[in-house]
């Protein structure tokens, strides 16, 4: 049987570097392993102080390129 763990609280320091990653577009797992949270907490915790993590649509994502139409 699993045991559960205890959850920890959020400090200021944890949510200030939330943001400051978010801002600077870091992907989620690389802040969980800096923050030593899992990837669904921050994600969770992201989604209440209303931050995005979606890094493909912020900007430095992979751009498609049109296709040329021949006429």
């Amino acid at each position: 049987m699993a045991t559960k763990k205890n959850r920890r609280s959020w400090l200021a320091a944890e949510v200030k570097a939330l943001k400051a990653s978010a801002k600077a577009i870091v992907p989620a797992g690389k802040i969980a392993r800096l923050l030593k949270r899992t990837e669904g907490a921050i994600r969770q915790k992201a989604l209440a102080l209303g931050l995005s993590l979606n890094s493909q649509r912020r900007g430095k994502g992979k751009k498609k390129k049109s296709a040329k139409r021949r006429a």
